[in-house]
């Protein structure tokens, strides 16, 4: 087992030395993508760490992306200059530095239909172009993300043979960063936290919250026990105001659906359609590596009853269908859906649309010494951790380091590319350089159905090394097998089989 590894027998005995009335520098709760970020960022400087979350990795709302890595195009449309520089940066280092191995440049096209009138689409290419200025900016190389160009109408069709050819004038090319997947991020970053002595401590709820410390309950076993610390960091997302007074938030629901890649004509690039008489809003269908499309998102007020899982609602798959079938020569129905999504964004409270909230973060202090980090979006976790652990340093007085993360790259990042053509691609793409020991039994490389590319492989590995300790865990975040119900009942019993099989001491 190695140094980030997770799992089992590691999670025992850090919850015993977690919880021995030592007293560590900083107790994160929360392990989505800013909790793990912030405890990366925390154990990178020096400083003891504990993170707590009373589910698993990535269980809300980092799971729920459009898995993009934004440039920040739509910010700076809304003159928020600030947070689309900061997105343009983030994203860079992203794909240059810290995680090159599960981030990957994407091709968007903006298809120049009829509903799409030669004044929006040169106000469009204007925005494309100025993302570009935004890549500069940010000193991201034109090898990573390309330039924007318009293309002529058979560019535009030979580029998505399912695109509604009539009064087609062309197409818009801009690109972006795509994820391999939101969860993988986030279990990356948290392994990556852990090998830098960081405890990561899934399925322990805190039932207590204080500047010293807090109560947990140790979801498995039922035991209670306090944790003791210098700082508490509350990054638990939407979920921050049931743990912090005064924290006001309004969430947003996000909802993606889930199509075969045929049913769209298996785009290459990702398709945007404008929302009808919303300017700079548009829904996108997302090409996976693995056979689906995503199709997103909505921006809907979610109320103040959070649940564990949101749910999309018919009205919003309804939405999504109408509005990407304006620019396909096939009307979609809803018996394309195989599959559907919904996260809650934890966007801070104001007057207006939650479509019009501002993504900006911000690290908040409570009366009895709790900082909480909210807003903000996935892209930008490394800045919000970043900034939440320098809070604490200040309002402590820690002894830590500078920070580290612009450089410190994710498990799996280096030197992914001298596997190629050694190691299956998929394993590469989803494990960077760690692909090779997944890949070292070649009876455990093939993939559990027809339908599903996941192999026993990766859902051994997942139980092993990246802290998977039930079904769930390895179905629906080590994998996204649980996207697809019908897939999700065929996994079942290969995920069972993962976690007799492999050893966790």
């Amino acid at each position: 087992m190695s140094s980030s590894s997770l799992n089992a027998g590691r999670r025992e005995r850090e919850l015993a030395e977690a919880t021995d009335r030592r007293v560590v520098d900083v107790l994160v709760v929360g392990l989505g993508v800013t909790g793990a970020g912030v405890a990366l960022d925390a154990a990178s400087r020096g400083l003891s760490v504990v993170a707590v979350d009373a589910h698993d990795l990535a269980f809300g709302t980092s799971r729920w992306s459009s898995k993009l890595v934004h440039g920040g195009l739509r910010y700076l449309a809304r003159l928020e200059v600030g947070i689309a520089h900061q997105s343009a940066v983030e994203r860079g280092i992203l794909m240059t530095s810290t995680a090159p191995h599960l981030v990957r440049p994407l091709p968007m096209l903006l298809p120049l239909t009829a509903e799409v009138s030669p004044l929006t689409g040169a106000i469009n290419q204007a925005g494309f172009y100025a993302g570009d200025v935004l890549r500069a900016s940010a000193h991201t190389p034109r090898r990573v993300l390309p330039r924007p160009r318009r293309l002529s109408r058979v560019e535009t069709m030979r580029m998505a043979r399912g695109i509604k050819r009539d009064g087609l004038r062309g197409g818009l090319l801009s690109w972006d960063g795509q994820l391999e997947d939101d969860a993988r991020l986030v279990t990356a970053i948290a392994r990556t936290a852990a090998a830098n002595s960081a405890r990561i401590l899934t399925r322990c709820r805190v039932t207590e919250l204080h500047g010293d410390g807090a109560m947990i309950r140790d979801e498995l076993s039922g035991n209670t026990a306090s944790i003791k610390a210098r700082v508490v960091i509350n990054a638990a997302g939407v979920w921050a105001g049931d743990l912090v007074s005064g924290i006001a938030l309004r969430p947003s629901r996000g909802t993606h659906l889930v199509l075969r890649s045929q049913t769209l004509g298996n785009p290459s690039v990702a398709l945007t359609a404008p929302v009808p008489g919303e300017p700079n809003r548009y829904v996108f269908a997302l090409p996976q590596p693995d056979g689906l499309v995503y199709v997103g998102l909505t921006d809907e007020p979610a109320g103040n009853d959070i649940p564990d899982v949101p749910e999309p609602t018919e009205a919003e798959i309804t939405f999504l269908l109408t509005t990407i079938s304006s620019v396909l020569q096939r009307r979609l129905h809803r018996d394309d859906v195989v599959g559907s999504y919904a996260g809650l964004r934890p966007l801070r409270a104001d007057d207006g649309k939650t479509a019009d909230l501002s993504r900006a973060h911000a690290v908040l202090h409570s009366s009895d010494g709790v900082i909480t980090v909210v807003g903000g979006k996935l892209t930008t976790y490394r800045k919000m951790a970043e900034d939440a652990v320098d809070a604490a340093v200040r309002s402590r007085g820690l002894h830590a380091g500078p920070c580290r993360t612009k450089r410190l790259p994710l498990v799996g990042a280096s030197d992914a590319a001298a596997l190629e053509g050694r190691v299956p691609e998929r394993l590469i793409r989803r494990y960077g350089a760690e692909a090779a020991l997944l890949a070292s039994d070649p009876e455990l490389l093939k993939p559990v159905s027809d339908t599903i590319s996941v192999t026993m492989a990766e859902l051994i590995w997942g139980v092993q090394h990246e802290g998977a300790l039930d079904v769930s865990d390895l179905l629906d975040r080590r994998t996204r097998i649980g996207l697809i119900a019908a897939d999700r009942e065929t996994a079942v019993p290969f995920a069972q089989r993962a976690l007799d099989l492999a050893p966790t001491s």
